[in-house]
């Protein structure tokens, strides 16, 4: 059987990520929607398997439970701390949905009603529910605003769900929800505005070069030196904390030397848009990297694909710099020196690698019908995406604390370290 999982990002009003929503899709149907116990089987081994702290790093666990997994105490595995319960219609029409909501509620778990309705089924169990969620695909709808009054009146926090278009933003926002998720909700929610003065520096030069099959270290060198912004953040870093050297380096090519091209390509990029503390621009930034980090994990795997590893990679993670850079993407990419294949992909989604970039893309959207049929295109199993996609994840989240310990070292230590050099 055939499981794919997929995390979705939960933003507060605050617009910090505080939750992923862990999605299942089992062959051609979900699982969410399957009773038999073979389903229920294949869902309580992957989560046997999985680690949580590398899936979800220290962000809640939004996760619809069958009423057979729910029988079966499956949610046990995760801390009451962590974990969400959502509840469907298949587990309230469950005779035993009393027993089994209020035995969890008494354990400490949260749980959050999906798709209320106006019928003694739902209004029956609201004493134990937390969280309410409610669809905004269709945001013109009456409806939504007389649920989140009633939903309001009883106490419970409103979590808008599809919030998929800027309409349905504006009506989350005017209704004054609690939490926001769609396939975009970082793009949606991401409100530093970038211009294209951003592509005059090298910073995207840099990434460049730095992501070549055989990077050119006297080139990289080249543009980090002639940018003072670059020069001072790179030696600012190697020389923190977090390196722990003896003595310190004062040279752009002894920092590179100890930084490494692998590390100095996620630099980078984080460098580019860190600037700011925005958390939907970080959950965008840290989505860029998994893309990209999964786009070269699947070339390895896609004999006589017209793009090389370090083009797949970067395929995955300029795909998000028209929402950083808030410019068309067709802009962005006219600055820097990438191949005509790799913007094909980018801005046409034709060929392979519109076929590669889409099924990624697609994959984290939960849109398994899309990803089956990219999938088809290149040739690769549902099972061999979703054991990358785990293994992605992973790594992304590793590489990113490995880069912000010694980011953040860069911004406490600064004014210190400034006070040193005046006098030295």
């Amino acid at each position: 059987m055939e499981t794919c999982i997929v995390r979705q990002p939960i933003m507060n009003r605050e617009k910090k990520v505080v939750a992923y929503e862990v999605m299942f899709q089992e062959n051609e149907s979900s699982l969410y929607n399957q009773q038999d116990t073979r389903a229920a089987n294949a869902i309580q081994d992957f989560f046997m398997g999985l680690d949580q702290n590398n899936f979800l790093g220290d962000k809640d666990a939004f996760v619809t439970f069958t009423p057979n997994l729910l029988m079966k105490n499956i949610p046990r595995i995760f801390s009451e701390k962590r974990l969400v319960i959502q509840i469907e219609d298949n587990v309230i029409v469950h005779p035993l949905a009393q027993r089994i909501i209020c035995r969890y509620k008494k354990q400490g778990y949260r749980l959050a009603l999906m798709n209320f309705e106006f019928t003694p089924r739902c209004f029956g169990i609201l004493d134990n529910i937390t969280i309410i969620k409610i669809n905004f695909s269709n945001p013109s709808d009456p409806n939504i605003a007389q649920l989140v009054s009633v939903a309001r009146s009883f106490g419970k926090q409103v979590a808008a769900y599809n919030v998929n278009t800027e309409k349905a933003m504006e009506k989350a926002n005017e209704l004054q929800v609690d939490f926001y998720q769609g396939k975009n909700v970082a793009n949606l929610l991401s409100t530093n505005v970038r211009r294209m003065d951003h592509l005059q520096t090298n910073f995207f030069q840099l990434m460049v070069a730095a992501t070549r099959e055989e990077p050119n270290m006297d080139d990289i060198e080249r543009i980090i030196s002639q940018d003072v912004t670059l020069t001072y953040a790179l030696l600012k870093m190697v020389n923190s904390s977090y390196f722990a050297l003896s003595n310190k380096v004062t040279s752009v090519m002894q920092a590179l030397m100890i930084l490494g091209i692998g590390q100095l390509k996620q630099w980078v990029y984080l460098m580019s848009f860190s600037g700011e503390e925005d958390s939907a621009n970080n959950e965008l930034i840290r989505t860029a990297f998994l893309r990209g980090s999964m786009c070269q994990a699947l070339v390895d795997f896609l004999p006589d694909f017209p793009l090389a590893r370090s083009e797949a990679y970067l395929l995955g993670m300029f795909s998000t710099l028209d929402t950083l850079l808030q410019v068309p993407l067709e802009s962005a990419l006219e600055a820097l020196p990438v191949s005509e294949e790799l913007k094909a992909g980018l801005l046409t989604g034709e060929g392979k690698s519109g076929a590669l970039l889409r099924l990624v893309v697609k994959y984290e959207d939960a849109d398994w019908h899309a990803v089956a049929n990219a999938a088809a295109t290149l040739d690769l199993s549902m099972t061999f995406i979703a054991q990358k996609y785990l293994e992605c994840v992973e790594y992304v989240n590793d590489i990113w604390d490995d880069l912000m310990n010694p980011f953040e070292d860069q911004k406490s230590d600064g004014n210190s370290d400034d006070e040193e050099d005046k006098t030295d």
